[in-house]
């Protein structure tokens, strides 16, 4: 059974950080890519950034470059975002999500698997 669980969600300051894990069990990690969505109330589903777990290639969403990082541990299974500087309009809830001919596109529809979310709030 594919499983991708997030975790590290929660409640900062503006201009704190957290740093969010999705572990993955039930699929061969590589050559998947891994993204990450967020998803606010009454607003659509975004990307907020992705990764190859076969050649690192990553991509961010305009609003949180050189503010956020994304990173693989094949060896463990698990994608991480880092999440610096955060804002008020970060808050959303955040999907792992996992792409199985390891495109790394911030194109939602097209991944495979998904996670249940994992809430992070950001106050002013």
């Amino acid at each position: 059974e594919v499983q991708l669980v997030e975790s590290g969600g929660g409640l900062v300051q503006a201009g704190g950080s957290l740093t969010l894990s999705c572990s993955a069990s039930g699929f061969t990690f590589d050559p998947y890519a891994m993204g990450w969505f967020r998803q606010a109330p009454g607003k659509e589903r975004e990307g907020v950034s992705c990764i190859s777990t076969r050649d690192r290639t990553t991509d961010y969403a305009d609003s949180v470059k050189g503010r956020f990082t994304i990173s693989t541990d094949n060896a463990k299974k698990t994608v991480y975002l880092q999440m610096n500087n955060l804002k008020p309009e970060d808050t959303a809830v955040y999907y792992c999500a996992a792409e199985r001919f390891g495109i790394a596109t911030m194109t939602w529809a097209l991944y495979d698997y998904w996670g249940r979310g994992t809430q992070v709030t950001v106050s002013s």
